[in-house]
C-alpha cells in the first residue's frame, strides 16, 4: 500500500478537465482510497487494507481534503472513503448519489455523533442548547472553534450564522484544524473558562474531556441532537466492477467506543498507525471472522482462513 498527498490532487485536476476517463478508470484494479487528515478514518482504512492486502487486493491511500475526496470520487481518481458523515456532508453526498457517481454501501460505525459541546462544568451552569449561547456571548467571545475551512460542520455553521439561527448572526467561526480546536478546549477546560466546539463520537475527546453536547431543536447537525451515520462509499463504476469488494465493505463496522480508542491511539498518542490497526484485528478476531463470513480472496477462496494464519 503506498501513501499519496499533491500527486492526487494534480491527479484529480487532469482528470476533471477529462484527460482520463472513466472506463479506463472503472477497470483499474488498485482500489484507491480517499482519507483526509482525521485520525478515525486514516485508522479505519488501514484496517480495511490489512484486511485486504492479504486476499489480493492491491490498495493505495490518498491523503487529501474531503471536498477533493468527493471530487476525486466523480472524477474516477477516487474509489472508496469510509468517512461520510451523514447528514454533515449530504450537501457534496446527496447530488453525487443522485446521479450515481458513488454506491452507499453501509454504515461503519455505530453509535456516531456530531454537535456542539461545552465543557462539562458549563452544562451544570446551565448552558444545555444552542439556545442558551447568545445569552453568554460575551463568556464565549462570541466564538465557535470548528476543526477546518471547508468541513461540513463548518458550512452547517457558517450556515447558522448567516441566518441568524439561534441569534448567532454576530458570531465568528474559529475554524483552525482538528488540533488547534481540541487545543483551545483542553486550554480552556484548564482554566474552567467558557468555550464551545464542534465535538463528535467516535472520537478520543469523549474519552478524555469533562464534555458534554449541546442540544439542539433545530437539528443544524441532524435529526436526534447530531445523530450520524459514516457511510462507506464507493465509486459505482468501480463497485459495479468489483462486487466482491462491495461484499467485504458492506460488513466492515465498527462501534464508536471502538473507533474511540483506534483514535486515541493513534491520534493522541501517537502510535504506529499499522500497529493500532494490527493490534484491533488480533484483539478482534471473532468480528473479523463475521466480517469475512461471505467475503472470498481475487483467487475465491475462503477469506477468513487467510487472514486468521496471519493473526499474531
Amino acid at each position: 500500500m503506498t501513501r499519496l498527498t499533491r500527486p492526487l490532487v494534480s491527479t484529480i485536476a487532469l482528470s476533471l478537465a477529462g484527460v482520463t476517463t472513466q472506463a479506463a478508470l472503472a477497470d483499474d484494479a488498485t482500489l484507491d482510497f480517499g482519507v483526509p487528515a482525521w485520525p478515525g478514518i486514516t485508522v479505519k482504512t488501514e484496517i480495511a487494507e490489512q484486511l485486504l492486502n492479504p486476499l489480493g487486493s492491491d490498495t493505495q491511500t490518498h491523503e487529501i481534503g474531503l471536498q477533493v475526496i468527493y471530487q476525486g470520487m466523480e472524477s474516477g481518481d477516487v474509489d472508496a472513503f469510509l468517512g461520510a458523515w451523514l447528514p454533515a456532508q449530504k450537501e457534496m453526498f446527496e447530488p453525487r448519489k443522485a446521479s450515481g457517481v458513488l454506491t452507499d454501501v453501509a454504515n461503519n460505525v455505530d453509535g456516531a455523533q456530531m454537535t456542539l459541546a461545552v465543557p462539562a462544568y458549563l452544562h451544570e451552569r446551565g448552558i444545555q442548547s444552542f439556545a442558551d449561547l447568545d445569552e453568554h456571548r460575551d463568556e464565549f467571545n462570541g466564538q465557535i472553534h470548528g476543526f477546518g475551512a471547508g468541513s461540513a460542520a463548518s458550512e452547517i455553521l457558517h450556515n447558522a450564522i448567516d441566518n441568524d439561527t439561534w441569534g448567532l448572526g454576530d458570531w465568528s467561526l474559529v475554524d483552525t484544524s482538528e488540533v488547534g480546536m481540541l487545543s483551545a478546549a483542553q486550554d480552556a477546560i484548564s482554566r474552567e473558562e467558557a468555550i464551545v466546539w464542534v465535538g463528535w463520537t467516535p472520537h478520543w475527546m469523549n474519552l478524555k474531556l469533562p464534555m458534554r453536547y449541546l442540544e439542539d431543536p433545530e437539528n443544524l447537525f441532524g435529526e436526534n441532537n447530531g445523530e450520524s451515520d459514516v457511510r462507506t462509499l464507493l465509486r459505482s463504476d468501480y463497485a459495479d466492477a468489483h462486487p466482491a469488494l462491495v461484499t467485504f465493505f458492506e460488513h466492515l463496522s465498527l462501534t464508536a467506543d471502538e473507533q474511540s480508542w483506534m483514535i486515541q491511539a493513534f491520534g493522541q498518542e501517537e502510535r504506529d498507525l499499522a500497529e493500532v490497526a494490527q493490534q484491533w484485528i488480533n484483539d478482534h478476531p471473532e468480528r473479523v471472522e463475521a466480517m469475512l463470513a461471505d467475503v472470498t480472496t481475487t483467487e475465491g477462496d475462503a477469506a477468513w482462513p487467510v487472514i486468521e494464519a496471519r493473526l499474531q
